[in-house]
């Protein structure tokens, strides 16, 4: 009785590696399967995890020594052609490199004047306005930073939506917003009160604090926090 090989397209989804990422993330995938995702499909008898699987058997199932394979190597296996060879390479060298770049040690924004020093060289010297968001862990930490609006002298369009969204996304704890004022006036507009309370009000439905609102100017800021504004 002949049985003819499935191509992956052909499995069930949930024996799909791509599938499998997303379903249940990038720790429940073989190393077979993360290659296999990579070369994409496999010879005409044998799967693309299949053929991993006889990649990886050749060298004992250890990633340094499959690093060490060159493209002649690796096109030595029925099924790998010279173009998934260099994906395979390409990837375990980002691997390589990825161990030899520091960690970039994000900022701790638990007060003001330590918020302003973070903003300061993106707000200063600006002759329009910008409205700025940053992201926060449980510690204060920097998460990602996102400009939400770019107005006029005297005006920025902020789209509320827009900051819970980035929030969501970032699984932030809390944010800081701010936006400059390039006429050098230290004082919290109406509209700015307005905002921040809107703002203020939609990010506790969805458990976002909000730490701050800072008004930056060239040489000096404001803080809703510390001027008592944040209510």
């Amino acid at each position: 009785m002949s049985f003819q090989k499935l191509v992956i397209r052909e499995w069930a989804e949930s024996d799909r590696p791509r599938e499998k990422l997303l379903e249940h993330g990038r720790r429940s995938v073989s190393d077979a399967e993360l290659l296999a995702i990579l070369i994409g499909s496999g010879s005409k008898n044998e799967t693309a995890v299949e053929l991993c699987k006889r990649l990886l058997n050749s060298v004992n199932n250890n990633l340094f020594n499959l690093s060490k394979l060159e493209v002649n190597d690796l096109c030595q296996f029925k099924g790998i052609g010279e173009a998934k060879a260099v994906s395979i390479i390409a990837a375990l060298e980002i691997g390589r490199r990825r161990q030899n770049t520091e960690v970039e040690e994000k900022p701790i924004l638990n007060n003001s004047k330590k918020a302003y020093a973070y903003l300061k060289q993106m707000l200063e010297d600006l002759n329009h306005e910008e409205f700025w968001v940053i992201f926060l862990n449980t510690s204060c930490k920097v998460i990602d930073k996102q400009m939400i609006g770019r107005g006029g002298n005297d005006f920025t369009p902020v789209d509320v939506r827009i900051i819970l969204r980035f929030a969501l996304l970032n699984k932030a704890n809390s944010i800081i917003l701010a936006h400059n004022h390039p006429s050098g006036t230290l004082k919290a507009s109406e509209p700015d009160k307005i905002l921040t309370r809107k703002i203020l009000e939609a990010a506790k439905l969805m458990d976002i604090h909000v730490h701050d609102h800072l008004i930056i100017t060239d040489d000096n800021y404001l803080s809703f926090r510390d001027e008592g504004l944040l209510t």
